[in-house]
C-alpha cells in the first residue's frame, strides 16, 4: 500500500493554462499526492515567475510557478508521466509566434513521446496538442471527447469508442470527468496503487 512518503522518479507533470476544467486539475492536485506521487503544474510562463490562470466553469484562479521550458532532458527522463488535460488548456498552449515551428507546448510532448519510460496521459479535448504534430498519434489506438473524433481521424490515430484507451505509453480518456480513470491507470503502472 503506498504511502505519504514520495516515490523517488514517479513525479507528475500536469499542463496547465487558463479555461482548465477546475474538477479535473483539483483531482490531479490531491489524487497523486494523496498516493505518495509527487504533481507538478507546468505551463509556458513567458518569463514571469508565475501566472494564475482561471478555470473554464467557476472562473477559479490556479497559480503556476513552473515551467516545462525549464524541463531538459535530463529532468524529463525521472518523470513518470505527462498528462494534457481538458478544457481549453491544449488549444490555448498550441499557440506559437513562428508557424513554421512547433508551438513550445508541443515540442515539449514530442520530447516526452520520445521517451517510451514517460507515460503520456491525454484527455478529452487535450488531443489538440498533438494537431501541430500528428506522427505523435498516428497509429496509435486512443479516446477523446466526441467532437475530436474526426480530429483523431484526420492525425492518423485508430479512434476507439470507449472511456478510457491504453495504448503503450499513451493512456487517453474521454472527457475531463473520465479523470480518475485516467489517474488511476497512470497509478498502476507507476507502481501507486
Amino acid at each position: 500500500m503506498p504511502t505519504a512518503k514520495s516515490l523517488p522518479g514517479k513525479t507528475v507533470l500536469v499542463l496547465i493554462e487558463s479555461d482548465f476544467y477546475e474538477h479535473e486539475i483539483w483531482y490531479y492536485q490531491f489524487r497523486f499526492q494523496e498516493s505518495g506521487v509527487p504533481v507538478r503544474f507546468v505551463s509556458r510562463l513567458w518569463g514571469q515567475a508565475s501566472i494564475t490562470f482561471k478555470g473554464h466553469e467557476h472562473q477559479a484562479p490556479f497559480e503556476c510557478r513552473d515551467s516545462f521550458e525549464t524541463i531538459d532532458d535530463a529532468a524529463l527522463a525521472d518523470i513518470g508521466a505527462v498528462i494534457v488535460p481538458s478544457g481549453i488548456v491544449a488549444d490555448r498552449l498550441r499557440y506559437t509566434e513562428d508557424i513554421a515551428r512547433l508551438p513550445p507546448a508541443t515540442a515539449f510532448l514530442a520530447r516526452a513521446f520520445a521517451n517510451k519510460q514517460v507515460i503520456k496521459g491525454i484527455i478529452c479535448h487535450g488531443l489538440w496538442l498533438t494537431a501541430p504534430a500528428t506522427e505523435l498519434v498516428k497509429g496509435r489506438r486512443l479516446t477523446c471527447h466526441p467532437n475530436l473524433h474526426g480530429d483523431a481521424i484526420a492525425y492518423g490515430a485508430e479512434f476507439v469508442d470507449a472511456d478510457l484507451v491504453e495504448d503503450g505509453d499513451l493512456i487517453t480518456a474521454r472527457t475531463g470527468g473520465h479523470a480518475h480513470l485516467l489517474a488511476r491507470a497512470i497509478l498502476s503502472r507507476l507502481g501507486a496503487v
